[in-house]
């Protein structure tokens, strides 16, 4: 649990808000130009550079909701360590950094990809199992 007690980063994906442990992000950045590549996973938008390097691009609202990229990218990403690989999330916004412990998924909820969930403005937040998503995008590129 002491990964999940420091606190995480509030960002809107689609229509609603999720969180990313604060461990887990290295940075929030405007996105510039992508660089489409052939992937067999629709969340997949291309590539783009950060800081010289060239990073997978995936559209997030995309990758929870099951659905193809929108038409056009936005221009938020967060840069995010998972199991040591970079790889930038684009966000419709990155709101604010909260510093209150993580909670189990209430009884009864079901919350896919989420390893926990947060409190915040009187509602509860998932926090996102991004090793999992992780695995689900690996999944979807093998033959």
């Amino acid at each position: 649990m002491s990964a999940r007690a420091g606190g995480f980063l509030l960002v809107l994906v689609g229509q609603r808000r999720v969180g990313l442990l604060v461990e887990q992000v290295l940075e929030v950045v405007q996105l510039g130009e992508v660089h489409p590549v052939p992937v067999m996973e629709t969340a997949v938008r291309g590539l783009v550079a950060v800081h010289g390097r060239m990073l997978p691009l995936v559209h997030l609202a995309s990758l929870l909701e099951g659905r193809p990229t929108p038409v056009g990218s936005g221009n938020i990403g967060v840069v995010v360590n998972i199991s040591g690989r970079r790889v930038c999330l684009e966000v419709e916004d990155a709101e604010v950094l909260v510093r209150e412990p993580a909670l189990p998924v209430p009884p009864g909820e079901t919350l896919p990809w989420a390893v926990g969930v947060a409190r915040h403005a009187e509602t509860l937040v998932p926090l996102l199992d991004l090793p999992a998503l992780s695995s689900r995008l690996t999944e979807a590129a093998a033959p």
